[in-house]
């Protein structure tokens, strides 16, 4: 019995540190999504820009506006390329993060099992104790319905 209390109190244990390790990778999610997001936003801003850039060539607009839509265009895609390692970074450490809650996960299930094995041997143990005893028990009866 005592063994499966020390069990127990682990796996007390495991499962606060299951839950520290799901909370920092719900945060390494978040993260990831709002990065990812940035990206989205920004991809389409490029499109837009692309879009009117494009506009602009077909028409007879300024070179000058021509120039700025250029430049504007470059200065986008320099922040996507920063951005595009902002989310990978992001990614990797959720998916160590994800690594990092898989294997909390099956700690806590190694312990849960362990404890599930040790109390039915205990149980089993128990029984066959109840049965010897009962089995003695019956034994000293018969002796004695016999002796008399």
């Amino acid at each position: 019995m005592a063994k499966t209390m020390v069990l127990n109190k682990i796996l007390d244990v495991r499962e606060n540190e299951k839950k520290m390790v799901q909370k920092d990778y719900s945060q390494s999610m978040e993260k990831f999504e709002s990065v990812a997001m940035n990206l989205y936003r920004l991809l389409k801003k490029k499109e837009d820009a692309e879009k009117t850039y494009e506009d602009y060539i077909s028409s007879s607009v300024p070179l000058d506006q021509i120039k700025q839509i250029a430049f504007y265009i470059e200065s986008i895609k320099e922040d996507i390329l920063t951005l595009q390692q902002k989310v990978n970074k992001a990614r990797s450490e959720m998916e160590l993060k994800q690594a990092e809650l898989t294997d909390a996960h099956i700690e806590v299930k190694k312990f849960e099992k362990l404890i599930e094995r040790r109390t039915n041997e205990e149980r089993d143990q128990i029984n066959r104790i109840e049965k010897a005893f009962m089995d003695e028990i019956s034994l000293n009866q018969f002796m004695n319905s016999k002796n008399r």
